[in-house]
């Protein structure tokens, strides 16, 4: 089911190519900097790389998550930042193919897929992160338009993105009342406010987004009122599978340098790879991201195939996510005093790795949906 085709494989040989000519030359320089470059993802763009799953007519590849998630890997294992903004930018490409009208689509998708325009997904608040449903941003229409106030916080390319979606309140308390809408980047009106100084992912920029009665057209809701939650959760369920994805690129690069070390390395007259110690380390290393990587590419056939994910995308993040913090913390211990320094890329690596266990919905909320779905499997009649 698994077994990647020759096309697969041959995207991403030159993902990986692209990610080392192109932003392994910089990928320190910009951790220590928290340096975003947005050139890269136009590069990227042009190299087919930000549009893998956008349909051909709007000018991406076409190609499934079982592709996509083979690019991501590749890139996170360069830089696990801009595995992220792809994967971000893509949220709008994958929220507009399925929901966007004709017009939405043809406005955004294109430039989307090209890497000419950078997207963003708003739907987290100061007061809203895992109970997405109780956001308090409004959307108030006025003749033509709606008119929307709020703050939207932790948004990965924020002042930085050409377009966002927005989730905001158009009617009642909790999950009915929330619609989306697109909101261009240069709308007056809209203003980003701190950028987050993060432990890791450093290159990727995450901002406060503040929307003052920016006046957005109705053509500009996606869908009906009331839908944006629904739109939200697609978005959601398909970003657990990229995010997967890019735990196991960070988890393969951690066990590339560590191994790679561990049989350079001598003590006592050996290389410390065959000290049991070492060597278990690495071997469970090895078999816990086969196991994620498996699982993701479960989760992105199913996906792919039309066939009932949620669930399963759930299971390959929680499982992906938390390899890739015990991979990486198992790296930097096989590389000993090194791996606490900058010298060696595993410290980047654990550091990336620490928020893959909480964006696009935090474990603790992946194991809630995975109980969920047992509960209504297992319950008696």
């Amino acid at each position: 089911m698994f077994e990647p085709t020759e096309e697969t494989a041959a995207l991403a040989e030159a993902a990986r190519a692209f990610c080392l000519d192109t932003l392994a030359p910089t990928a320190k320089e910009d951790d220590d900097a928290e340096q975003f470059r947005k050139e890269y993802i136009a590069a990227m763009g042009e190299h087919g790389l930000c549009g893998i799953a956008a349909p051909e007519e709007y000018g991406g590849l076409g190609l499934g998550y079982v592709e996509y998630c083979a690019v991501l890997e590749e890139i996170a294992k360069v830089s696990a930042s801009y595995a992220v903004s792809v994967a971000v930018t893509g949220l709008p490409q994958i929220i507009l193919n399925l929901y966007g009208s004709s017009a939405q689509k043809d406005r955004w998708l294109p430039p989307l897929a090209a890497g000419e325009a950078l997207g963003a997904f708003a739907l987290s608040e100061p007061g809203s992160g895992s109970d997405a449903a109780a956001l308090k941003t409004t959307a108030t229409l006025d003749g033509h338009n709606y008119r929307l106030n709020g703050t939207k916080f932790w948004i990965t390319h924020g002042g930085y993105a050409d377009v966002y979606i927005v989730m905001a309140r158009t009617g009642g308390p909790g999950a009915k009342g929330v619609s989306a809408f697109i909101v261009a980047g240069d709308a007056a009106g809209l203003s980003f406010g701190k950028k987050e100084e993060k432990m890791g992912l450093r290159a990727s920029p995450t901002v406060e987004v503040v929307l003052d009665d920016v006046v957005v057209p109705v053509e500009d809701r996606i869908g009906p009122e009331g839908f944006g939650f629904k739109v939200a959760m697609a978005a959601l369920d398909s970003g657990r599978i990229t995010i997967g994805a890019t735990a196991v690129g960070i988890s393969q690069a951690a066990l590339d340098v560590s191994a790679h070390y561990a049989t350079e390395r001598h003590q006592f007259g050996r290389p410390i790879v065959d000290f049991q110690g070492v060597g278990f380390m690495l071997a469970d290393m090895a078999c816990r991201i086969e196991t994620s990587r498996l699982l993701v590419n479960k989760a992105a056939w199913l996906k792919d195939n039309g066939r009932d994910y949620g669930h399963v995308a759930a299971m390959a993040k929680v499982v992906a996510t938390d390899t890739a913090m015990a991979v990486t913390t198992d790296a930097v211990q096989v590389l000993g005093g090194y791996g606490y320094t900058r010298e060696h890329p595993v410290e980047r690596y654990m550091r990336d790795a620490k928020v893959m266990q909480i964006v696009e919905g935090t474990n603790q909320i992946q194991r809630m949906v995975i109980a969920r779905h047992l509960k209504r499997t297992y319950a008696v009649a």
